[in-house]
């Protein structure tokens, strides 16, 4: 569990990576020293645990866990990189995986597997939900489309004097139509997520106040 701690906090120095020259003393020993060190151990935590439980023929076998599956993918990933390091390759998606070792926390904490199985499992009732609210958005979408279909729009020039396209044209403006909107059924249901979100609501309600025929 420490090791992963150490190695997640390394991932996070790798975000300063960018202002650093490539020999400092900093960058050789994270990415040359400790690096492979956290590679090496974990590859050799993976060898303990096959030589213990068996790789995959029995149950109980290493293999036969979700969990240690996901291990040995990472643990894999970061060998094939520390093999590659060494010549001309593009590893570039193997260092993207790196990202991936704060998992292996999760992977040896009961209580957290417990809770993210929890979660996997609820996905089918959170559809449902989904399922729910999409009905009830498609229904006040509708709803918005009658009483404010073609009528979010507003004049490029002095918008809250000019209310309608022929006084907006007469004055020389472009009548211009806002971003949320109500024209169709799904810009109606994309501005019923703006408004459920509660991010930029008062907007879309005096757009709404606004609204000539």
């Amino acid at each position: 569990m420490i090791l992963i701690i150490l190695s997640s906090l390394k991932l996070a120095t790798d975000t300063y990576d960018s202002s650093w020259e490539d020999d400092e003393i900093a960058v050789l020993l994270l990415d040359n020293v400790l690096d492979k060190t956290f590679t090496i151990l974990f590859f050799l935590e993976l060898v303990i645990k096959v030589i213990a439980l068996g790789l995959i023929m029995d149950d109980g076998s290493y293999l036969r866990d979700n969990w240690n599956r996901l291990d040995f993918f990472i643990v894999g990933a970061s060998m094939i990189e520390l093999a590659l390091s060494n010549i001309k390759f593009d590893v570039k998606i193997f260092r993207m995986l790196r990202t991936l070792r704060p998992l292996r926390f999760v992977s040896h904490n009961v209580a957290m597997r417990l809770i993210v199985g929890a979660l996997i499992e609820s996905v089918g009732s959170i559809m449902n939900v989904m399922s729910v609210l999409c009905v009830i958005f498609l229904i006040f979408a509708i709803v918005g489309y009658s009483f404010f279909g073609g009528g979010f729009f507003y004049c490029s020039i002095d918008m809250y004097k000019l209310h309608t396209i022929s006084q907006c044209m007469t004055a020389g403006g472009e009548w211009m139509k806002w971003d949320q909107n109500f024209d169709n059924v799904g810009n109606g249901m994309i501005t019923l997520f703006v408004v459920s979100s509660l991010e930029g609501w008062p907007d879309i309600m005096f757009q709404a106040l606004d609204v000539a025929g």
